[in-house]
């Protein structure tokens, strides 16, 4: 499947996430996978397609996050390799990893694979730190439940998403 084709299948699916948004974004993660037949896109095409402004995209490449290529009109051209990037770091910046952290992750990419057991515990902490999160926001959901019950509000199997 190409690049586009898993990022709209990941980026447009409203619902929980199935099992096939889970393998598109692993799909997505893997370099292995890459397609450089992909025409490269401009930063609105790409910016569009990845859910960001096209000035976020340009904070990105000023943060030495992405590194987009430039045609001969020095225009950027974002490869399946740079859209694959855009995903991984919207998808750090929503569980909450910091700049200073990205900018960390990627140097040490960016070094190459004598670098991967600091990445791997990088990826760690944030692991840790998601958890806590999802900890969090399910108290914080189930608190928001309760007021709703408490109000006369529908159950839970009366949220959208959720099975009758």
């Amino acid at each position: 499947m190409t690049t586009e084709a898993l990022i709209a299948q990941l980026l447009t699916t409203p619902e929980a996430p199935s099992a096939a948004t889970i393998d598109a974004l692993h799909q997505l993660l893997d370099d292995s996978t890459i397609e450089e037949s992909d025409p490269p896109l401009g930063v609105r095409e790409a910016a569009a397609l990845v859910k960001l402004s096209p000035h976020t995209l340009r904070y990105y490449e000023n943060e030495g996050l992405v590194r987009p290529a430039r045609n001969g009109s020095g225009y950027r051209e974002y490869a399946a390799g740079d859209l694959r990037r855009l995903v991984f770091l919207t998808r750090m910046r929503v569980s909450g990893m910091t700049m200073q952290d990205l900018k960390r992750y990627i140097r040490l990419v960016e070094q190459g694979d004598t670098t991967i057991a600091e990445r791997r515990r990088i990826m760690l902490d944030q692991r840790d730190r998601i958890t806590r999160q999802l900890r969090e926001l399910t108290l914080a959901l189930e608190a928001t439940e309760y007021k709703i019950r408490s109000y006369g509000g529908p159950d839970l199997s009366s949220r959208p998403g959720q099975a009758d």
